[in-house]
């Protein structure tokens, strides 16, 4: 993805919207963007989720979300069910044959979900607006994708991150793990058809855990936690030369470079010029390591995309509540160098996240409203309670907009 252009934008997903769907406030949030001088809506997977209402764990990674849809139920014409599977062909009969429901309403559903994102997905671009999807990494164990295909699945492990400082029993998300080396003897053609259906609904795409595709954390299936995994080599550069090879070689991909990142790791990011992510939550550590750390605001590079934070992350308001003395005067010491004087610490790291010398900048919705740890989107390793915030409606006012898009032009990035 060359050629970053200095932009700004709000990450909020199609569920937190009022209503919760494609509709009236899908359309009314792409106004309030333009009118804040916001160029990107980056959304999560909009996939299927799993019973807990994790996109991460879809039940298709082609499949649009039925509970997205404004309609429902609208009329689609036998014609348009024909081209439809003809121009999907690649996975619309796994879907039928695996998902959930009835074959014919299956199908239905895909024609429905993309008649309405593609009239708002031409809303927004008119608007001047563009849409930045997320691909999460790993399917659902059991979804369409895994049944449809188990010879690309390594079921003996499951996904998962090691333990750290966030977790003693590290991470053990559940998915099944792909059998890289029978892929790569398909040339990878699985992972070039998800990838050229993403691009075909986004302007740009996040590839979730990034670091998963040079070596990832696999766990012993039945395991109690993910304390008894250990780490296997990924795909590596042959994956992404496959997709510059079939797909082009500028792709509108930002990594999600996050966790334990090592040389190789960024080796691969640089190799294919892909941006990466910077968390600005992440650059107030003390010490040394603190002032080496590429989320450190000093520190950041302009080939970057960066965030108050992520879906992952407490909201800015949030984390800043919880934050200990030092790190809130390293804050104070980062707004004073950049000039900035607003009063209240969450929109103090919206300016930041502004003014950042990384070529976009994207805040969560929750932190331009100041809403605190109640508004968080996710925890990790949490099953139930997430993903469930949503605006009310008109809480994003006029007032706000004004106020952002001014932030906006003061950092340049109208």
């Amino acid at each position: 993805m060359n050629g970053l252009e200095r932009k700004s934008g709000v990450l909020l997903h199609i569920t937190s919207l009022p209503g919760g769907n494609l509709g009236r406030g899908a359309y009314r949030f792409v106004d309030w963007l333009a009118s804040a001088g916001q160029a990107w809506w980056q959304v999560l997977p909009i996939s299927p989720p799993d019973r807990y209402g994790s996109p991460y764990k879809a039940t298709s990674a082609f499949a649009g979300w039925r509970g997205l849809l404004a309609a429902p139920r609208a009329r689609v014409s036998s014609a348009e069910l024909t081209d439809f599977r003809e121009r999907e062909a690649h996975w619309i009969d796994a879907w039928a044959r695996f998902g959930p429901g009835r074959r014919g309403d299956l199908i239905a559903d895909q024609v429905r979900f993309a008649r309405e994102w593609g009239a708002l997905r031409s809303y927004a671009a008119a608007r001047g607006v563009r849409v930045m999807g997320d691909v999460a990494i790993y399917v659902a164990a059991g979804s369409a994708d895994h049944r449809a295909h188990p010879e690309l699945f390594n079921d003996a492990l499951l996904a998962g991150a090691p333990p750290d400082s966030f977790s003693e029993l590290g991470q053990l998300w559940g998915n099944p793990v792909y059998d890289w080396p029978v892929l790569r003897a398909q040339g990878y053609s699985w992972w070039i058809e998800r990838l050229r259906r993403n691009l075909t609904l986004f302007d740009a795409v996040r590839l979730d855990h990034f670091r998963g595709f040079v070596s990832y954390w696999a766990v012993p299936a039945g395991a109690p936690d993910a304390r008894s995994g250990h780490w296997r080599r990924g795909p590596g550069a042959r994956l992404f030369e496959a997709f510059a090879g079939e797909l082009g070689a500028d792709l509108p991909l930002v990594v999600e470079d996050l966790g334990a990142i090592t040389p190789a790791v960024e080796a691969l990011r640089d190799r294919f010029a892909l941006p990466g992510m910077l968390v600005l939550q992440f650059g107030f550590a003390g010490g040394p390591a603190g002032a080496r750390s590429p989320h450190a605001f000093a520190n950041h590079r302009r080939h970057r995309v960066v965030y108050t934070g992520t879906h992952d992350h407490d909201t800015a308001a949030g984390w800043y509540a919880a934050a200990p003395a030092p790190v809130r005067a390293r804050v104070a010491r980062a707004c004073r160098a950049a000039g900035i004087d607003a009063a209240e610490p969450w929109w103090q790291l919206v300016e930041l996240c502004l003014r950042s010398r990384a070529a976009v900048s994207i805040v969560q919705a929750q932190d331009i409203l100041g809403l605190g740890s109640q508004a968080r989107m996710n925890h990790p390793g949490r099953r139930g309670g997430n993903w469930r915030w949503r605006l009310e409606p008109g809480q994003l006012t006029p007032a706000l907009a004004q106020r952002l898009r001014e932030a906006t032009a003061a950092a340049a990035r109208l």
